[in-house]
């Protein structure tokens, strides 16, 4: 009798351990200022792990020394970045049969961009919270005693579009300035491109719209009283009218279309299906949209202020089961 106790038990385990292998990884990149390792990320984890038991999540590093880890969130090269995070995600045997993703504010950006880039392993879905999609127009301010932040933005600002931000500081290579489009799309390192905002329509890359409309989902969130993020649209893949362009129409009052946002704001805001990228689909949005892909969320408070807004999404789109892939 007893063998055959411990046989049943034995299938029981195996059942067990297919069932919890079975469920889809997750990735998760912070935001400016934070680290993979610090107190508020493995809180976040932990509380994932509670919603989804035996998931694997795996914290995006630019470095393992976690105060070189959150200087390269103000320092470093974007584009080399990514490229090191792909080769990071495609040694991580957990995550050889995809992932969903969630994005911190900058965070969102770059997995889009890994998304659209390499996305091997494939992204299934991904939530990003806050982040610049369509770039921001100022930078943010610091904390006062935020030595590291400050240092950035002073180094910004004296040239947010030369060659030295454009290699070395993070911010300054998705700042997109409404007022110099051109200087933007010809000497921009990182957003533009990921965008497909380029002077030549020939040097737009036909495989970012592929690889991004490959999503199963993607979630958008905005926080309503965003104040770090301008514009805070930006996170709904909206942004201030180009001054250089004269195609792009403000969305007027008493316009079909209805405006994603609806709270009042000073500047002209182009929301994401008037925007050239989403209806000429250089980057695969429309196709996402039209497939009912996107949802657009708005969560109360400032940046990053999650308070109970993202547990009903990483309940809904986090942690499926990865044989629905």
């Amino acid at each position: 009798m007893l063998p055959s106790i411990l046989l049943f038990a034995g299938l029981i385990n195996i059942v067990s351990g297919a069932a919890v292998n079975d469920i889809r990884p997750l990735v998760i990149w912070h935001g400016l200022g934070d680290t993979y390792s610090s107190p508020g990320m493995v809180r976040f984890e932990n509380e994932v792990k509670e919603i989804h038991h035996g998931i694997f999540v795996h914290s995006i590093f630019l470095d393992e020394d976690p105060k070189a880890d959150q200087r390269a969130c103000f320092y470093g090269n974007v584009n080399e970045q990514i490229a090191q995070v792909a080769q990071q995600l495609a040694e991580i045997p957990e995550l050889s049969r995809g992932f969903d993703a969630i994005g911190f504010s900058q965070g969102g950006q770059f997995l889009r961009g890994y998304v659209e880039r390499n996305n091997s392993p494939p992204v299934h879905n991904l939530i990003t919270f806050g982040s610049q999609h369509m770039g921001i127009s100022d930078l943010p301010a610091c904390n006062p005693f935020d030595l590291l932040c400050q240092v950035a933005r002073r180094a910004a600002s004296k040239g947010v579009y030369g060659e030295w931000a454009q290699e070395h500081l993070v911010q300054a290579q998705y700042f997109r300035d409404p007022q110099q489009m051109l200087l933007y799309m010809s000497t921009g390192s990182f957003l533009p491109d990921i965008n497909n905002e380029v002077l030549l329509p020939s040097s737009r890359n036909p495989s970012y719209a592929d690889n991004l409309a490959s999503l199963n989902k993607l979630i958008l969130v905005l926080f309503a009283q965003d104040k770090t993020v301008v514009p805070k649209e930006s996170a709904w893949f909206a942004s201030e009218k180009p001054l250089e362009d004269a195609n792009i129409e403000p969305l007027a009052s008493g316009s079909e279309q209805t405006p994603m946002f609806s709270a009042p704001h000073t500047r002209d805001i182009i929301p994401m299906r008037l925007q050239p990228l989403y209806k000429e689909d250089w980057i695969g949005l429309r196709k996402l949209d039209k497939s009912g892909a996107i949802d657009f969320v708005s969560c109360p408070g400032e940046h990053m202020q999650l308070d109970d807004c993202w547990e009903n999404l990483v309940a809904e789109w986090v942690g499926g089961s990865l044989s629905t892939n």
